[in-house]
């Protein structure tokens, strides 16, 4: 099984982030990974994407030009990928910043206010984290356990406070119905 993942947003935040947690889920899941960053030189404020692709079998190219699934935290990325999503896909919106509805029926979507969410429980600018949450509801992309693990590898030592936010951001992802 392969997910071909694809998350775009503005420099700021954490597309890239995301997308390295992803990529870590997939490795202390013992998968094939790869992970893709893309951005303007303008970091902050410009628009940043990356892709992430988890494998059971060796991955042949890193580049996603169809995802399995999008996440996308702003319009301009909004645009720019819905209609790459494969039919079948999935694409994760933060619906406080796109007001946009998705025509297409062949993918489902979920549209999660997630920004607002964010700082109404005390964890501002982890509305990326609250959209992975989601995607690991799902599709089941990695076990509980294995988010704590690739949590505690990725955020350093002098940051480890931040690992139960994480945490908590996916949890409100993971349990977000609309």
């Amino acid at each position: 099984m392969t997910e071909e993942i694809i998350l775009a947003g503005f420099g700021g935040q954490g597309i890239l982030f995301a997308g390295k947690m992803l990529a870590y889920f997939g490795l202390m899941g013992g998968r094939e990974v790869s992970w893709l960053p893309s951005y303007g030189p303008e970091m902050r404020g410009g628009t940043t994407n990356c892709s992430v692709c988890v494998s059971d079998t060796p991955i042949c190219s890193p580049l996603v030009t169809e995802p399995d699934i999008l996440i996308a935290m702003n319009k301009p990325s909004y645009d720019k990928f819905i209609n790459t999503v494969k039919p079948g896909g999935i694409a994760i919106i933060d619906s406080f910043l796109i007001e946009d509805r998705c025509v297409r029926d062949d993918i489902k979507c979920f549209y999660i206010p997630a920004t607002p969410m964010a700082a109404e429980n005390g964890i501002t600018g982890m509305a990326n984290i609250i959209l992975v949450g989601k995607l690991v509801k799902e599709t089941g992309i990695a076990s509980v356990a294995t988010i704590k693990h690739a949590l505690e590898k990725i955020i350093p030592p002098k940051k480890s406070n931040l690992i139960e936010s994480n945490l908590k951001a996916i949890e409100m992802g993971q349990s977000y119905e609309q």
